[in-house]
């Protein structure tokens, strides 16, 4: 998967109330976010966790949600 999102910050209130998520992040028991992308069939921004070798859908969010996409440089 070829991937240009770094982080991506779900919510109104990016420093009190939002919900941050990172590629590298340990998340779920230890794992590890490995991957975020946008689908433009459906407008969403799904987040891949890596268990073991394996790159699962994690989490989904919609395009109705406020969301803070931060880009790899």
């Amino acid at each position: 998967m070829s991937n240009v999102i770094r982080k991506i910050s779900i919510g109104s209130d990016y420093k009190n109330d939002a919900m941050h998520y990172s590629v590298g992040q340990q998340v779920y028991g230890g794992h590890e976010i490995s991957d975020i992308l946008f689908n433009e069939k459906d407008n969403s921004y799904n987040i891949y966790i890596q268990i073991e070798k394996k790159k699962l859908p994690w989490k989904k969010f919609n395009y109705n949600k406020k969301i803070s996409v931060e880009y790899k440089l």
